[in-house]
């Protein structure tokens, strides 16, 4: 059992089950009791903890991503930061990766779909470049897919403010290989024009199928991205519109220069595309080539105009040449032209000036050892333990260990097949039983599925039995059981709730129970938990009582949560309880939060002046006579006390903006308005005389009561 199961972390977020493993963190789904809201809760694993390089990445995230507010961008709710927990609250999102997507499509996707995804992706990233965030780890594990067709970037673990990505090569070479820019792989200075090089590297992944560069080594691959051309989509695929070709192109050119400026560019030309899919942009394989000489300067940022592009160097050849019709292939070397002085040095110096040359050849052959034992270094180290890339767990059982290990699923996310024990069970003999990771969750690449293996000796043919998914994910349970053609829809399943100590969404029992032969059985029910039973306690009366008794009582009497205890100036005895947030005789379950007030006595500003020689009353030889009650007086009301008016300050809540405020005076209600909640607090006036009790409702649920003196 994962030891954060159920756990509260700061009395609010309630851990209710794990929902994905990265190289970082583990992510949970989680229960906000404060806003009543499911969260999803990013953890830093306990081993990196203590790493100040992995915490500084973890709260890179949240600081980068707490910047950006965007449809297309996962929200970050809160962060937290101690010295014994480091974790992330965000939105939870109900979908798959855009990896899992394309894996369910078969692998490729229309390009009409792929417009639409990359599209949105050029959204979060227009606004993420424009607060300055470069994200460096654009790819399709971690863009989510949500029902309703829309996407949410996520995992800005390794993103950067603009401003400091002028960082070491070590720290650069962090982006997966396979998406990665070729500044990124060469740990050169990046810009957002790095994130524009990968989008166009997913965009060239869901119109072909395929990635464009495949090595036997993340080495092998960075290499590719800096020194070779792909092959044109259209080439694999004639029906890919060739705009969109030029488009996806123009977006992966290796050369910083060459690609859009900007995201609002690359943006523009989907814009133009998507009008008119025959649209033609001139981009020519020129666009693709190193130019000579430095860069040109421009005007970066997600604002730059969309008609700013640059263009390759005119050449009477430029026009002949066709739209990326390329084959992979080196990038020509570019020499710029000698001076003449150069060619009457060499031709005085002879063969003596074959010295320099060959020491120019040795450093170059150094420099590029070099940078080999480095990028495979950096690779198998800083990605490894860096990305946040995560897989689906396929389901195995009733494979061979050899049929799973040569699953596409397993294949694809270089998961590793180890035989773990063996069991009695009715699969014949060498099938996979049970597997660890279970089918569904999700795990990083490479990581390491165990699997339990029939050992033959129950098998009975055909014949099957029911799968213990007692104490599993409900969504395990039914993925399991419509594998053996149990489902709602047929009618042949059955799903009942109870409340239990078995965690929320999560099977309590089978009928019928597990291995029970499920021949001739027309109907499977699966009890599932709704979490523990409420165990109600009413709250009782505080006012009156002390600081000391009033928190005893409530957190070893009732065992509540006292959140705090406030000092306040009250007509009720100083070190006396003057409120309470829960009012009395309400039911509330056990570990509810209640606040109280305790008073400082009456306020001195405003008792003092009537204590001042020149305000005392003179004393009166003749008793006025007692009033009459009238209909219009609080039954409260004392014979000898007159009504007083009094003004009442209410803090109205901050998680709606209209509320229907309702105050009662001794159970006779006295105001009943909907106000704005925008002013953040609400005076009324109150009549009454004596000590009588104030409730407070908003939208009929009762929000305070208090005694107060009207004097």
């Amino acid at each position: 059992m994962d030891q954060y199961i159920g756990k509260l972390l700061d009395n609010r977020y309630e851990l209710l089950e794990r929902i994905g493993i990265g190289g970082m963190a583990v992510v949970y789904k989680g229960r906000d009791h404060r806003l009543n809201r499911l969260v999803a809760v990013k953890i830093l694993k306990e081993e990196l903890a203590h790493d100040a390089e992995f915490r500084r990445r973890f709260h890179d995230e949240s600081h980068a991503v707490a910047m950006l507010s965007h449809p297309n961008i996962m929200a970050v709710y809160d962060v937290s930061h101690t010295p014994e927990l480091d974790y992330i609250v965000m939105e939870l999102l109900d979908g798959i990766t855009l990896k899992q997507y394309i894996q369910k499509k078969g692998g490729k996707l229309a390009w009409r779909e792929a417009l639409h995804f990359i599209t949105q992706i050029m959204k979060a990233l227009s606004h993420a470049h424009g607060r300055g965030i470069i994200h460096r780890d654009i790819k399709p594990h971690n863009v989510m897919v949500l029902r309703d067709g829309s996407l949410k970037v996520a995992d800005f673990g390794i993103a950067r403010l603009t401003s400091a990505a002028q960082a070491t090569l070590t720290q650069e070479a962090l982006g997966s290989v396979h998406y990665i820019s070729p500044e990124q792989a060469r740990g050169s200075h990046i810009d957002a024009r790095s994130d524009i090089y990968s989008a166009g590297v997913v965009l060239y992944e869901m119109i072909t199928g395929r990635l464009p560069y495949e090595g036997d080594s993340p080495v092998a691959v960075a290499i590719q991205h800096i020194n070779s051309i792909p092959l044109a989509p259209r080439e694999i695929d004639p029906e890919i519109p060739e705009a969109l070709e030029s488009i996806t192109m123009k977006a992966m050119a290796s050369e910083v220069s060459q690609r859009y400026i900007s995201a609002d560019a690359m943006l523009a030309d989907l814009e133009e595309f998507r009008k008119n899919p025959s649209i033609n942009f001139e981009y020519t394989q020129a666009d693709l080539l190193v130019s000579e000489g430095d860069e040109p300067t421009q005007v970066l940022g997600a604002n730059t105009p969309s008609n700013v592009r640059t263009q390759p160097a005119h050449s009477p050849r430029a026009e002949e040449e066709p739209v990326y019709h390329t084959r992979r292939t080196q990038r020509p070397p570019q020499r710029p032209p000698r001076r003449q002085e150069e060619y009457a040095y060499e031709s005085v110096q002879g063969a003596n000036s074959r010295l320099p040359i060959f020491l120019a050849i040795g450093a170059v052959a150094i420099f590029l050892i070099g940078m080999g034992v480095f990028l495979w270094t950096s690779f198998f180290n800083s990605i490894g333990g860096g990305g946040e890339t995560v897989y689906n767990v396929p389901r195995l059982q009733g494979m061979t260990i050899a049929q799973a290990q040569a699953h596409s699923d397993v294949v694809a996310a270089g998961f590793q097949i180890v035989q773990g024990d063996t069991a009695v069970s009715d699969l014949p003999e060498g099938q996979i039983v049970s597997q660890d990771p279970e089918s569904g969750r999700n795990a990083s690449a490479g990581a390491t599925i165990t699997v339990t293996v029939s050992d033959g000796s129950g098998a009975q043919g055909e014949v099957q039995t029911m799968p213990d998914v007692t104490n599993r994910d409900k969504r395990i349970a039914l993925s399991e059981l419509e594998a053996l053609g149990y489902s709602e829809e047929k009618g042949n399943l059955e799903i009942r709730e109870e409340a239990s100590q078995i965690t929320k969404d999560y099977v309590v029992s089978t009928q019928p129970v597990a291995h029970t032969s499920l021949e001739g059985v027309e109907k499977v029910v699966v009890v599932v938990s709704t979490g523990p039973k409420s165990d109600p306690v009413t709250v009782i009366n505080f006012v009156g009582m002390t600081e000391e008794e009033a928190r005893r009582t409530a957190e070893e009497t009732l065992e509540l949560v006292v959140a705090s205890i406030d000092p306040v100036y009250d007509d009720m005895e100083e070190g006396r309880i003057c409120w309470q947030s829960i009012p009395n005789r309400t039911e509330v379950e056990k570990g509810q939060t209640i606040r109280f007030r305790v008073s400082l006595g009456p306020d001195p500003a405003t008792t003092e002046p009537s204590q001042t020689p020149e305000h005392t009353p003179e004393p009166s030889t003749t008793p006025e006579p007692e009033p009459t009650p009238t209909a219009t007086q609080q039954p409260s009301q004392t014979p000898s006390g007159q009504p007083n008016t009094i003004g009442y300050s209410i803090d109205l809540p901050r998680d709606r903006e209209t509320v229907e405020l309702v105050v009662t005076v001794d159970g006779q209600e006295q105001f009943r308005e909907t106000v704005q909640t925008a002013t953040l607090v609400k005076v009324v006036n109150l009549t009454g005389s004596g000590n009588l009790l104030v409730n407070v409702y908003f939208d009929g649920e009762i929000f305070s009561s208090q005694y107060k003196n009207f004097g």
